[in-house]
């Protein structure tokens, strides 16, 4: 069972429903004397915050109770990105995007004659007392999820569309809400906390989080489904998710990312939310961080004396000197966009003009730029590294006339071929290189680009979520290479488990229970 810790504005808030040790005001929370028992609660096995705070706007005081839940290491509802994402509309939007074929259904006749062309309801941690608004209540709180919420339904020419959404206060329910707040409150608490039935036979959780749409995705079909056979084989059930599910993220013991990553993006925020929320996670948040953004990683490079491709950074704010600054040097040379991925945002430049005409192209998305040294070379070696030691390595070739391996220039992307070699056949120094640069990161799972002129080995880029397909990666592994992440998996989520077994253990650590009007 889980530590709980229920946050109300005041003790008083809490009086219509059963006593319960597990209720705490928010200045008691956010007070410095709470600390060491909000640390011994956040250090329990699925440790939880559910915060019924009525200040949730910025900085107000219940925004402060689930920013402070998430720094203690707890699983908080709401959390600061769903905060941040009801503040705006627009940032609302966004995360409901796929809702419309749900209120589509409400414009039946029927429907619509009882619901009538305004609807206000009331979303009670994913239910609704009103049995038509059930579905839409439940992916509100899927998309967005916060313990109440109040919601505002128009209905259009074009049908049901929602005008509004936003945080309810626990003070502002009706009393018959009182009843149904306090069902679904326990409800909530059986689906989160206590494990399926049907899934115990398993000894962990693990979400694999993909994009059915990426055009592409670093693992194939066929990799997936080894994925899932063998986290089986390893007592591990894997579940495909997608970055609408965040909500079930308390579910998983552990994380596995097998969409593209990027910064500001529902990959980085899924990564951030499992992490805070206590899963093993692989991408880790700042493995995303150190890794996507080119600029940081070439600086990282440069300091720590990995060898890589020279380069200069380039700012939108001299580009009036940009041939100054530039002067002397030799062509061609490689530009490049901080973020860019699969050979995008990646331009060749052969003069000085050439250069100026592509970074004014540039600079409209980036405010820096890196300008490296062009290396030709056949292919680029890829070697994967988990955990700290070499997983694969293979060898990626240049696309047929083109100078990378990922070539946009047509109607369709077109990609040079791959050879993959068993690990004692790579050369020792590009193996070297490798480790190197990924000491630098972490100790995830990463693929290092490089790039062997003679015996001079060069560190193009480290990949926190590199390609592990089916047919090209496990060339030479097999099974066996997807069995090696699921036992690192297996591993660092039964050493989680039992920091976990042990802090609750000990004598500093808090109550563990369910409300007191929880049913079992």
């Amino acid at each position: 069972m889980c530590a709980l810790r229920i946050v109300v504005d005041r003790q008083r808030d809490w009086q219509p429903y059963h006593p319960s040790d597990d209720v705490i005001d928010a200045d008691h929370y956010v007070d410095a004397a709470d600390i060491a028992d909000a640390k011994a609660t956040s250090g329990a096995t699925n440790a939880q915050v559910i915060n019924l705070c009525s200040d949730l706007g910025y900085l107000g005081r219940g925004y402060y109770v689930s920013l402070l839940a998430q720094a203690r290491g707890a699983r908080v509802i709401p959390s600061v990105d769903t905060l941040n994402s009801l503040r705006r509309k627009s940032t609302t939007d966004m995360q409901l995007e796929g809702l419309t074929g749900l209120l589509d259904e409400l414009s039946r006749p029927a429907a619509v004659e009882r619901l009538g062309d305004d609807v206000h309801f009331r979303v009670l941690f994913g239910e609704c007392v009103e049995p038509l608004l059930a579905r839409v209540a439940r992916r509100l709180f899927e998309r967005l999820p916060c313990p109440l919420m109040e919601a505002r339904l128009n209905r259009t020419a074009q049908g049901y569309r929602l005008v509004r959404l936003r945080p309810l206060a626990l003070g502002r329910l009706h009393e018959d809400e009182q009843d149904a707040f306090a069902r679904a409150l326990n409800r909530h608490s059986l689906k989160i906390w206590r494990t399926p039935r049907a899934r115990r036979r398993y000894r962990f959780d693990l979400a694999m989080l993909i994009d059915p749409e990426e055009h592409l995705p670093p693992s194939n079909k066929g990799a997936l489904k080894q994925f899932i056979r063998a986290g089986r084989r390893q007592g591990i059930n894997v579940s495909l998710i997608t970055h609408r599910d965040s909500a079930r993220l308390a579910e998983f013991d552990a994380l596995f990312l097998r969409q593209t990553t990027a910064l500001d993006h529902p990959t980085w925020r899924m990564a951030r939310r499992a992490e805070h929320e206590g899963l093993v996670v692989i991408d880790a948040p700042q493995d995303i961080l150190r890794c996507t953004n080119k600029v940081y990683l070439h600086e990282l490079l440069r300091t720590r004396g990995v060898a890589a491709p020279e380069g200069l950074l380039l700012k939108r704010s001299d580009r009036a000197r940009l041939l100054e600054q530039t002067q002397g040097l030799s062509y061609p040379r490689v530009l490049k966009v901080p973020d860019g991925a699969f050979s995008r945002g990646i331009v060749k430049v052969t003069s000085s003009e050439s250069l100026a005409r592509e970074a004014d192209t540039l600079f409209k998305s980036s405010d820096l730029l890196l300008l490296q040294e062009w290396l030709p070379t056949e292919y680029d070696w890829r070697i994967g590294v988990l955990d700290g030691a070499p997983l694969f390595a293979s060898r990626y070739y240049m696309a047929r006339g083109h100078w990378q391996i990922y070539d946009h220039s047509g109607a369709r992307t077109r990609s040079g071929g791959f050879s993959s070699h068993p690990i004692d056949e790579v050369p020792a120094a590009v193996l070297r290189a490798a480790l190197k640069a990924t000491r630098l990161i972490g100790n995830g799972l990463y693929g290092v680009d490089l790039k062997q002129v003679g015996d001079h080995v060069l560190v193009i880029e480290v990949n926190d979520n590199p390609n592990i397909d089916a047919g090209i990666e496990d060339s030479v592994l097999g099974a066996a290479l997807y069995d090696r992440l699921m036992e690192v998996f297996a591993r660092r989520m039964e050493a989680r488990r039992q920091a976990r077994s042990a802090n609750t253990a000990s004598p500093q650590a808090g109550r563990q229970s369910l409300p007191a009007n929880d049913p079992g």
